[in-house]
């Protein structure tokens, strides 16, 4: 049978605070005690702006959670949703849509060196899940070494991988997942200043190698750039020695860009900035740009040939979903036609720029970090003693005053839509100094 010609009803409208109280009363949010939270209720956006039912605009200097890349509604990748929907929403992933096709070819393009072959989930944790499971059949190993000021998604095996406090309500997880120490150079763990650094941290996960066994360790999980762990980009050495380290002991190197892909650094991958290819990228969020939902686990040649002749043990209903793979196909049209990595690396430079204007302004600075537009701000109440600053009162007062924004302890992250113009930036950055000219001495 065919389906009758729909004419559209509009549902009842709600009262913002209808939204607030039947979202609360019966939907879960994340990461909170659910009595406590006063969501704001959204009801439109647009390029840089959303807006509350209230008619209140935000100004987004974070893109939701890192992942709007570009912006909220983009009219290119909202018409390939529409002409895939009117064509094709949903087939099993047994079978083959030019979509899928499309779109695993692309990430075979752009993608560093020999990586070549995609397995499609719907986000960043499940794309890390499978990855485990790849890393274990190909290898044959079963350890993962990760980092601890790390976030890796929130199901359990992702979970496991995380080490920061996320990990322990989840605990016991899956088995042998083995942590080590970070390139915090900020807070450096081994007590070295920036200037007088030995990379430590580097000849550290060699150490923790030994100790649990070259030959039972299946692959390290490194984040590109560390999002929400307080932004910490490493040293210009790290990424290759962790290479260098990984081929040594036959272990496969896995970089997550779920959140420092898709331009957000000024590059496809954050990883491409070191000229590295790992043997695997997970990845999400910008992909699609947060339209759809959508994350990869892309493998290199060599990972893929072995499951030519083995079984990969691995399947979702919604993978390759023909509505999200049309999303990233516009989504990655629209990088390319619009030059966006070239404008993230001149707006990059002067976020940077303006960010050591602020340190040097704000004693309450006490690092600043950035690479592209991905920055954090840290607070301290000391710069000598680099006690933490209470961040609220700073998130509460950008909130109030129409700049949304996400913070992480006593570290303000600044990621905003790539396609913000200078002016929109500056915008966001001036209530920032107005904030912290204001809560400086709060904490």
């Amino acid at each position: 049978m065919t389906f009758p010609a729909q004419t559209e009803s509009l549902p009842e409208t709600l009262s913002p605070q209808e939204i607030v109280d039947l979202n609360k009363e019966y939907t879960f949010f994340s990461w909170a005690a659910q009595g406590a939270l006063n969501p704001l209720p959204v009801t439109h956006a647009d390029g840089v702006y959303f807006w509350d039912a209230h008619g209140k605009r935000y100004l987004d200097l974070v893109s939701q959670l890192a992942n709007s890349n570009l912006g909220h509604q983009h009219p290119k990748v909202v018409a390939a949703i529409q002409h895939q929907a009117a064509t094709l929403t949903y087939i099993s992933p047994f079978h083959a849509t030019e979509p899928r096709a499309r779109l695993g070819k692309k990430l075979a393009e752009i993608t560093p060196g020999n990586l070549k072959k995609t397995f499609f989930t719907l986000g960043g944790s499940d794309a890390n899940e499978n990855a485990i499971k790849i890393a274990r059949a190909y290898t044959g190993r079963h350890k993962i070494l990760a980092r601890y000021r790390s976030y890796h998604g929130a199901s359990h095996g992702a979970a496991a991988l995380t080490g920061d406090y996320r990990r322990l309500p989840a605990e016991p997880a899956i088995s042998g997942v083995v942590h080590f120490l970070d390139p915090y150079c900020y807070r450096c763990p081994f007590g070295w200043t920036k200037d007088a650094c030995k990379s430590q941290c580097i000849a550290h996960v060699e150490e923790v190698i030994q100790h649990e066994g070259p030959d039972q360790i299946a692959a390290i999980f490194l984040e590109g750039v560390t999002g929400t762990n307080g932004l910490i980009v490493p040293p210009d050495d790290y990424w290759p020695r962790m290479r260098e380290i990984c081929d040594k002991y036959g272990i496969l190197l896995i970089s997550d860009e779920v959140m420092s892909g898709w331009g957000r650094t000024g590059t496809w991958f954050a990883v491409d900035h070191w000229g590295v290819t790992p043997d695997i990228i997970t990845t999400a969020k910008g992909i699609t740009s947060g339209y759809l939902p959508l994350g990869a686990v892309i493998v290199s040649e060599e990972i893929a040939r072995y499951f030519d002749t083995h079984i990969l043990y691995a399947g979702l209903t919604y993978n390759g979903h023909a509505l999200s793979c049309a999303a990233a196909l516009a989504t990655i049209s629209a990088y390319e036609e619009e030059n966006v990595f070239a404008r993230v690396q001149e707006l990059g430079a002067y976020l940077g720029q303006r960010l050591e204007e602020m340190k040097a302004n704000h004693p309450s600075i006490g690092d600043v970090r950035y690479l592209g537009l991905f920055a954090g701000i840290e607070l301290v109440k000391n710069r000598e003693t680099k006690e933490p600053l209470n961040i609220a009162p700073l998130k509460e007062f950008l909130i109030q005053n129409g700049v949304y924004v996400f913070t992480f302890k006593n570290i303000l992250i600044i990621a905003p839509p790539l396609i913000i113009t200078r002016e929109q930036l500056e915008e966001g950055l001036q209530m920032v100094e107005a904030g912290l000219a204001k809560w400086a001495s709060v904490g």
